[in-house]
């Protein structure tokens, strides 16, 4: 009962914090309009220019610099319009306590101007999405506390519980017993979500969805007592704050992905976060995550693999070289040598190729790589 009453508190304290903060930037432009001002919004700058890696934190994060947005510029006008609407809208799902996804803030929003002027305040969603993360930056805080909700993407299955928060039930969801399709990770892993009784020693996130299926079938997470998670691809941004949770619960994040360039961005997203979502690195970023492979180097190991090389396109080199570049990439010396090795041979190896003995081949790499410390940073 306790817990439960932590909860509903916690839940009650974001909402009054996220209407504070929507009604005060509602009362500064009302202030600003009776005062005969220009009214203004600002937030901070999102463009690479003010994005930086820090090297002592180990994630990328925004910098200072402001960019601002008023009502009589013509040039601004309409952002700025279609800024103050998303607000209106997100007080109201607060306000109601009800939710919905960012697809439908936008449909919420598209109707026209009026009679007379023929124009919409959004057409696409293109232009909604990017002015919401101006709302998140300019009054620090997630969509989610703002009630809005992306798609769902991931999977998990291992020894914990959860216990979830839907209106005004509150059930407890066993990760170890959700059988073949495992538990779907929420948007929101933060509101009406609470992780109990975690006994896992480890997290392995897995780059596909067919391997992530493959090691669930043998159990893996019951016999190592770990939790085996799959972005399904690249990971969600509620799927990075959940691998940020863990990591913070003292679990050790091991990462399994493709050894291509597409891959190990993944596992860069995961650890240094990404540009698009730099505003909130600190909270989706887990520097702390190691990876075990696929590496271009298991290729000396494991005779078998260079027999299941896949060509590089074009596409991949390309990717490639510009992670070479990456200042956070180039302070790793086993990081410079692995895509160094897969620019010169043009070649790249997929996770799946490691089912080319046996079936449970992949479970022993996992296993030895974890055991022998065979990781990289």
């Amino acid at each position: 009962m306790p817990a439960k009453k932590d909860a509903e508190q916690r839940k009650i304290v974001q909402e009054i914090d996220a209407k504070e903060k929507l009604e005060k930037l509602g009362r500064n432009l009302l202030s600003d309009i009776n005062s005969e001002k220009n009214p203004k919004f600002i937030t901070t700058t999102r463009s690479r220019s003010n994005i930086s890696f820090d090297d002592k934190q180990g994630y990328l994060k925004l910098g200072s610099a402001q960019e601002e947005r008023s009502f009589l510029n013509v040039a601004q006008s309409k952002r700025f319009m279609q800024t103050i609407a998303i607000a209106s809208k997100c007080h109201q799902f607060v306000s109601q306590n009800l939710h919905t996804t960012i697809r439908g803030l936008f449909y919420q929003l598209k109707f026209s101007l009026g009679e007379d002027i023929d124009e919409s305040i959004f057409d696409e969603q293109a232009e909604s999405n990017p002015l919401i993360e101006d709302l998140e930056v300019s009054l620090g805080l997630k969509r989610e506390n703002l009630n809005l909700n992306a798609n769902r993407k991931g999977v998990l299955a291992g020894n914990f519980k959860v216990m979830d928060t839907f209106g005004k039930e509150r059930m407890e969801i066993d990760a170890s017993k959700m059988g073949r399709s495992g538990w779907q990770i929420p948007s929101d892993v933060d509101n009406d979500i609470e992780f109990v009784d975690v006994k896992a020693k480890y997290v392995l996130v897995v780059e596909k969805d067919a391997l992530w299926q493959r090691l669930n079938e043998d159990k893996l997470w019951k016999k190592e007592n770990s939790i085996i998670m799959t972005p399904q691809g690249q990971a969600s941004r509620g799927t990075r704050r959940l691998i940020r949770k863990f990591a913070d619960m003292g679990l050790p994040i091991y990462v399994f992905t493709d050894s291509d360039a597409w891959g190990w961005y993944i596992y860069w997203t995961i650890k240094t976060g990404s540009m698009n979502l730099a505003y909130i690195g600190k909270d989706i970023a887990t520097p702390e995550a190691r990876f075990i492979g696929v590496t271009m180097s298991d290729l000396d190991k494991y005779e078998f693999l260079n027999k299941l090389t896949i060509h590089a396109s074009d596409v991949d080199l390309k990717r490639a070289q510009e992670m070479l570049n990456y200042s956070w990439i180039k302070r790793h010396k086993e990081w410079q040598e692995e895509l160094k090795r897969m620019l010169s041979s043009k070649i790249k190896l997929e996770q799946d190729a490691l089912q080319g003995p046996r079936l449970t081949f992949v479970d022993e790499y996992i296993v030895d790589k974890i055991k022998n410390k065979e990781l990289m940073p």
